[in-house]
């Protein structure tokens, strides 16, 4: 039996040939691998020595050739492959061991130049790595470290052999490396601006490539899709953000459902926003609480004010752990999915009892809330939306607002609490759908408009809203995620108590509206940003 080793990442690679040699196997690889298993004292026959052609081009070119590609390729139950090889001298290889140069790594570095990315991008490797896939049947190929310990121990436990599920199921991920290997090139030569680039330099880099090359890996099958008669599956990105729901852990409870997926995932995304103890309450993608408080407790308790008749049957999502008293706190009502960072052990003691909620734990250690990326913030860089036979990608609507980027339009300047209340307000905004209109005030939401054709509309629903939840709005701070197209929006919003406004501006009537908040006294901020989320 031979196997050939080639590996760029030679991570555990010593230990994984010793083990090969002790179960009898032959020893075959290239240059650096080569050296590295004769000082770890291991006999390796040199490809060039079976080829008798030598590794050229600055190792361009050392593995392609017949002899190679001979032994990965003959089926061993076809007679004339087998003839084929024995008149050429060919041996079989029974496994391949390779990873690839590291390309990936190469382009992800600061200052790579476009003549650095070329090198790095692997020829004689990934043309093996195809060549013994595609004979799955009689050679197991192995392209990532990971895979080194299973693959042992079932030669150990197999007499040196490997069953057909194992062999296919290394092909397939054989298949899936080159895949996303070949489409991290794309991605990256793509993206290339060339005449701005000049020739070998480090390249001007478009933010959308002209060809986009989605890498997702499936995480699970789900029972159905948004509704019952519609199939789905849970992906995640190949490299997904940390501290983003698909590195959740489930703790307990039924299989997540698409719509809890979705919703969660809009929970998530929000609370993540405050960096103070926050709750998040999502109803049907749309935050129907919102609040901060000293603890989960306070924050949970403020958020579920705001609406505890759309609460039931929410998502609840925390960024901060959850103890005891607000696991009691929440175990009171009627829950679909619960996420925070932890959970202590009186918290998961209050939950046991009820079975069916879905508990989840995402960690935030490391992941960055201030002057981040979006990556850094566990958020996706990129938004995307599919259309008829196509795509939407833009850049996430990530943008923090600070007070200082607040400009006052009217007469009246907001107070520094008022302020305070505005921005919190307007963080809610960003995550309610389109036309949204938020009212808040002491850190927690009084009332929330939400997908309405008309902002009209949607500012009469959010003072209905806290009218029914009993919550008074008087002195309230109110976002529009875009601009009072005419005043009758704003006469609406202090009409039910709004004393301060935050909106982006930008509108032909703007004066109108600044001046109609002059006449009812109350003060205004432009943002110069909208938060439009259709």
């Amino acid at each position: 039996m031979n196997a050939l080793i080639s590996v760029s990442d030679k991570t555990g690679v010593a230990e994984f040939a010793a083990a090969l040699v002790a179960l009898g196997f032959n020893l075959l690889s290239t240059g650096g691998t080569a050296k590295l298993l004769q000082d770890a004292g291991l006999p390796v026959t040199e490809v060039a020595e079976v080829t008798q052609f030598p590794e050229m081009l600055d190792g361009r070119v050392k593995t392609l050739h017949p002899k190679v590609h001979g032994g990965l390729l003959a089926r061993r139950d076809v007679p004339a492959h087998m003839q084929a090889l024995a008149d050429h001298g060919i041996g079989t290889i029974d496994v391949l061991v390779v990873n690839l140069y590291p390309f990936e790594a190469t382009v992800a570095q600061a200052g790579c130049t476009l003549a650095d990315a070329i090198e790095n991008i692997d020829i004689g490797g990934p043309a093996m790595v195809r060549s013994a896939a595609k004979n799955w049947k009689d050679v197991a190929v192995l392209t990532d470290a990971d895979q080194y310990a299973p693959v042992l121990a079932e030669l150990k436990a197999n007499q040196g052999k490997l069953s057909d599920k194992t062999r296919f199921g290394l092909a397939v991920a054989a298949f899936n490396r080159i895949s996303n290997y070949d489409a991290a090139i794309s991605d990256y030569l793509s993206a290339i601006d060339f005449d701005a680039a000049g020739a070998d330099g480090v390249p001007s880099m478009s933010l959308f490539a002209s060809q986009s090359n989605g890498r997702f890996v499936k995480l699970q099958d789900l029972r159905y899709g948004e509704n019952p008669h519609q199939q789905a599956a849970f992906y995640r990105d190949l490299y997904p953000a940390p501290g983003s729901l698909v590195t959740a852990e489930q703790l307990q409870g039924k299989e997540l459902s698409y719509n809890n997926i979705a919703d969660a995932d809009a929970a998530w995304e929000c609370v993540k926003q405050w960096v103070e103890p926050a709750c998040v309450i999502v109803k049907h993608a749309n935050p129907c609480g919102v609040a901060i408080g000293a603890n989960a407790l306070e924050a949970y308790s403020k958020a579920f004010k705001t609406d505890p008749t759309s609460a039931f049957g929410g998502i609840i999502a925390f960024n901060v752990p959850v103890d005891g008293a607000a696991a009691e706190a929440v175990s009171k009502q009627f829950v679909e999915v619960l996420m925070a960072p932890d959970f202590t052990p009186e918290a998961l003691a209050v939950f046991k009892a009820k079975a069916n909620v879905r508990v989840l734990r995402i960690p935030l250690d490391g992941v960055k809330r201030d002057g981040a990326t979006a990556f850094e913030r566990g958020q996706n860089a990129m938004d995307i939306k599919r259309v008829g036979s196509g795509l939407l990608i833009q850049t996430a609507d990530f943008h923090d607002l600070k007070a200082s980027d607040l400009k006052v339009v009217t007469k009246r300047q907001p107070t520094p609490e008022q302020i305070a209340d505005l921005l919190f307000a307007w963080k809610v905004a960003q995550f309610v759908k389109s036309n949204a209109i938020v009212f808040c005030g002491g850190g927690m939401t009084l009332g929330v408009g939400a997908g309405q054709m008309s902002r009209l509309d949607s500012a009469r629903i959010a003072s209905i809203k806290a009218e029914h939840a009993g919550l008074s709005l008087q002195g309230s701070a109110v976002a529009s995620d875009a601009f009072f197209p005419f005043r009758d929006g704003l006469d609406v919003v202090i009409d039910h108590g709004a004393t301060c406004v935050i909106q982006p501006g930008g509108s032909m009537r703007d004066q109108e509206v600044i001046d109609a908040a002059d006449e009812r006294g109350v003060a205004m901020v432009f943002s110069g940003v909208r938060h439009f989320r259709h």
